[in-house]
């Protein structure tokens, strides 16, 4: 970006991964421009509040937010601790957010409607890598506006998106017209969202850590409110996937959270249909029907849509990109994460040079980063914009320097009883060391953690 260099650099959203990016590019000299929809920073976890993370808060900090933070006299909270939603904005990002040095370069209620190369559609080649970017805003105060930037860090993730109800990708027929008996992915149902949930029949849709989320404070619920039933779909024949690693998991909380989905199954608490791919759903004048591919059918009151993200793209159509056909992720990143391909422990570290598209100067991080990958750890993309900011900067030796220590998941996936931990050795990619090993037979490793920077793993698949 060297002939754009007093241009800002566009960060798209204020998340943790946001304003990470942001602050080191203060820390490098960098300009620069945070755009967040929401009305405060933060505000996609805001409406999670209530969920606790299974990592640690030494897991969710960011070292040049730390940094920024404990010059204006914060203190961090203990290492060891498992936060909230809700604390990790009001003990974190809300703080990070208010400091002088963030507050007047974020613009809040200001959502990203496109982004481009400066009179140029991506059609153009003749001097595209030294044309500016031109970032297309609406503002809180109703005016569209084009901002041009030198460089562009896209940390939206993936929450406004969630992946429908129905198999094969798409909506199961009759669900547009059924929303108004589909829950948020991950509702409150013992505090703000109690009434549309307490002696209700509640269909929970999904099999990943957001399910067994609402699962558990479903079984909660009963037992203030015994009339309430919960019934859970999966479309998988079975749920281990969910139950997880137990004990061997590398993040305890996130163990324990498996083990006692099961539990709660094996004692008659939450009454599971395997095998149940929706295919359609019928709004009743009290409830809704959930028809499976198989011709069976659950009537419910209310139904949680546990089913997973997707990446918004659309506001990048005239940007060359150069995406993973499957799960939608930069190119070289795709094969290490994809759900149907895992293996054991965490992804590789990774940053600037694997996450690099066509288009120099943008970058895709944080959840958005993983497409419809479903597992996520903020510390990755804590590592991913040190190194993209490193590379913005011209500082090439650091921006190659990743280096991640993560929590081990410990379990394979595709094999819930095989305990496998493979470290590579040097020289050794750790594709290499997982297929020399033999654990799980998988060609490529996934890292196993939360979606979008949320530890309890909000994401799932049907």
């Amino acid at each position: 970006m060297d002939s754009t260099k007093s241009l800002p650099v566009a960060v798209i959203g204020a998340g943790p991964v946001g304003l990470a990016a942001a602050a080191h590019l203060l820390e490098r000299g960098l300009e620069p421009l945070v755009f967040e929809a929401g009305t405060t920073a933060g505000a996609a976890i805001d409406q999670w509040r209530h969920i606790r993370l299974f990592s640690p808060w030494r897991f969710n900090l960011d070292d040049a937010a730390v940094r920024l933070l404990e010059g204006a006299g914060w203190e961090s909270p203990r290492p060891t601790a498992l936060p909230y939603g809700g604390e990790l904005i009001d003990n974190y990002l809300a703080p990070l957010a208010a400091l002088p040095q963030i507050a007047s370069r974020l613009e809040t209620g200001a959502r990203v409607v496109a982004v481009t190369r400066q009179g140029l559609d991506k059609t153009h080649v003749q001097n595209r890598d030294t044309t500016p970017f031109t970032v297309r805003v609406e503002h809180a105060d109703g005016e569209t506006r084009d901002h041009t930037v030198a460089a562009v860090i896209d940390a939206s993730g993936t929450w406004s998106r969630r992946n429908p109800l129905g198999t094969s990708g798409l909506p199961a027929i009759g669900e547009e017209a059924a929303a108004d008996r589909i829950s948020s992915p991950l509702p409150d149902v013992t505090g703000r969202d109690r009434a549309a949930f307490a002696g209700r029949r509640v269909l929970v849709v999904g099999a990943g850590h957001s399910a067994a989320n609402t699962l558990i404070s479903l079984a909660d619920l009963t037992k203030a409110e015994p009339d309430t039933r919960i019934l859970w779909a999966v479309r998988g024949d079975s749920a281990e996937k969910v139950y997880g690693g137990g004990d061997a998991d590398g993040l305890p909380a996130r163990g324990q959270l498996g083990g006692r989905v099961r539990r709660l199954v094996e004692a008659g608490k939450i009454e599971l249909h395997t095998g149940f791919g929706i295919s359609s759903l019928k709004a009743l004048d009290s409830g809704v029907t959930g028809g499976s591919v198989d011709g069976r059918t659950l009537e419910a009151d209310v139904v949680v849509p546990c089913t997973g993200f997707r990446p918004e793209l659309d506001i990048l159509r005239e940007l060359r990109l150069s995406l993973d056909p499957a799960v939608e992720a930069p190119v070289e990143l795709g094969p290490l994460i994809d759900p149907e391909f895992h293996s054991c422990g965490t992804v590789p570290p990774h940053g600037a040079k694997l996450l690099a598209h066509p288009d120099k100067d943008f970058y895709i991080v944080g959840m958005k980063s993983y497409g419809r990958a479903p597992t996520f750890l903020l510390a990755t993309g804590y590592e991913q914009v040190r190194s993209v900011v490193a590379a913005l900067a011209g500082d090439y030796e650091a921006a190659e320097t990743v280096q991640l220590e993560l929590p081990e998941m410990g379990v394979c996936s595709t094999d819930a009883g095989t305990s496998c931990d493979v470290p590579a050795a040097a020289g050794t990619t750790a594709a290499e060391a997982t297929a020399e090993s033999g654990c799980c037979t998988t060609p490529e490793p996934v890292l196993v953690g939360f979606p979008s920077g949320l530890a309890h793993g909000r994401s799932g698949t049907n």
